[in-house]
């Protein structure tokens, strides 16, 4: 599917709104996206007021020191797992204070990809303090199609999962 700029806007501007509407805060802990949710985020006038960090964790040492991954998991796991992307929500949440974090874990090609874990999967995590939700997705196409699609799909379902706040 090919994401466009006007997609990405469309839903950036649907997340930040409803983020202002509900009074809430939101910080992204991204991988193979490289801080582009975050910067979706901040194209819209006003986003300071919600967005309080992008951190960008591409490696597995940032993960852990930044996040506060655990360096078990991600052996035992892979850092493209549910279990690690869970943790990058609670480590951002921790770490800045907010009141929702979305992580996006993933292999964007072109290498990478195994038989386990092909180019294309995705692995995200949103949520807060006491409640965090956790997908994978299967996208095809080249690297900037895959992190396109990623990146709307992460802006797609906080913004459903912050309306039931």
């Amino acid at each position: 599917m090919k994401v466009t700029d006007r997609q990405l806007a469309d839903a950036g501007d649907a997340l930040g709104q409803v983020l202002e509407r509900k009074g809430l805060t939101i910080a992204t802990a991204e991988s193979c996206t490289g801080g582009w949710v975050a910067k979706v985020l901040t194209d819209r006038a006003g986003s300071s007021g919600y967005l309080m960090a992008g951190l960008v964790t591409y490696s597995n040492d940032a993960k852990q020191g930044i996040l506060g991954v655990k360096e078990t998991t991600l052996e035992q796991y892979g850092a493209v797992s549910e279990p690690v992307v869970r943790q990058m929500v609670q480590g951002a949440v921790d770490a800045v204070g907010v009141d929702v974090a979305v992580a996006v874990s993933g292999v964007a090609g072109p290498g990478g990809g195994s038989a386990d874990k092909p180019v294309g999967t995705v692995w995200f995590a949103w949520g807060g303090a006491d409640r965090v939700e956790a997908r994978v997705m299967y996208f095809e196409g080249d690297r900037d199609e895959v992190r396109r699609q990623s990146v709307l799909y992460a802006l797609q379902e906080v913004a459903s999962f912050v309306e039931t706040l």
